[in-house]
């Protein structure tokens, strides 16, 4: 039986007893074999994808996702009580909009609903996930959990995958998302209680400081700089380092924040219209289902919904109806 026949409700029942049986048989081999101590991961199989700029995730095996999934829920209980609460990336509750929410809270805040210069810092780390050191990662890990086989599990999934030797964490595992934010969170901790930055918001690497003064913004540049590369063996890009007022608008996860308003960046916009012509041109060639092109065109609404967008539904509505 087809797993997608499975999923798509189009098997027998006998069909459905095979498959339960089988994922009974698989969970209790995976079990048999972290009880003897002879797990091993699997390989990765690896895929390049765009979103927008190309990037190669790194699949594990179902059955190594069934016990990432597992490390993730124990661990994320422990570390995630000691996260910052403007760490967004990752974790229940929070997400790309409550990081931009909060951004814009610090910006109304600190320039007096936008009546006093108000200046902005981001920065970014540079190939983050490919300069995550083992060690570094490991021993941070190691303060909380004092269980022995929980920690050689969790060493083993730390070491089976590398960019370069002892560095560097696959895109597509859970446990990934949940090391990064340990990772992280040191730095997090590192701005807001040795810096005293109190605008301070970060989702995955990407961070942001909002002060009244530029001078303070540039004395906490020069430290997290040398934190990151003394205490964490990671660098700011310098490309990427970003000093605004917050009257000149600042872009963060996909949206660029003004005064009294929040617009869609740019190049969001100009990617989107394009798919959209593209698979308006394919369903009027028969090449695209109603129900997928309505799904994609719903999902970018909903993108449009959390700022200002007459404009770019406007040009949504004549790619379909002019």
């Amino acid at each position: 039986m087809a797993w997608q026949e499975f999923k798509k409700g189009k098997s027998s029942k006998s069909d459905v007893s095979q498959f339960e049986i089988n994922l009974e048989n698989n969970l209790f081999g995976l079990h048999n074999l972290l009880a003897s101590g002879k797990w091993k991961p699997d390989p990765y199989k690896e895929f390049p994808v765009h979103d927008p700029k190309p990037r190669k995730i790194h699949k594990a095996s179902v059955r190594d996702r069934v016990l990432y999934q597992a490390v993730y829920r124990v661990l994320y209980q422990i570390f995630d009580l000691n996260f910052i609460f403007h760490s967004y990336s990752s974790r229940n509750s929070k997400g790309i909009y409550a990081g931009i929410y909060s951004l814009e809270k610090y910006i109304k805040k600190t320039s007096k609903n936008h009546s006093k210069i108000c200046h902005i810092l981001k920065c970014d780390i540079r190939k983050f996930f490919d300069s995550i050191d083992h060690i570094i990662l490991f021993n941070l890990i190691s303060k909380k959990i004092t269980d022995r086989n929980l920690l050689l599990l969790t060493k083993q999934i730390i070491c089976s995958f590398e960019k370069t030797n002892g560095k560097g964490l696959p895109l597509g595992n859970v446990t990934s998302q949940l090391f990064s934010n340990i990772y992280l969170n040191e730095l997090d901790q590192y701005v807001k209680h040795n810096l005293r930055a109190g605008c301070y918001v970060r989702y995955c690497d990407d961070f942001v400081i909002v002060s009244d003064s530029r001078i303070f913004l540039d004395d906490c540049l020069g430290k997290i700089k040398i934190f990151c590369k003394e205490k964490l063996l990671v660098d700011i890009h310098p490309c990427k380092i970003i000093f605004r007022k917050s009257r000149q608008g600042m872009d963060f996860l996909g949206y660029v924040m003004l005064p009294h308003r929040r617009v869609l960046r740019t190049k969001t916009k100009n990617r989107m219209l394009k798919k959209l012509t593209n698979l308006k041109e394919l369903f009027d060639k028969g090449f695209v289902e109603k129900e997928y092109l309505e799904q994609v065109v719903q999902s970018y609404l909903g993108l449009l919904s959390h700022c200002k967008s007459e404009n770019v539904i406007q040009q949504i509505e004549r790619i379909f109806w002019d």
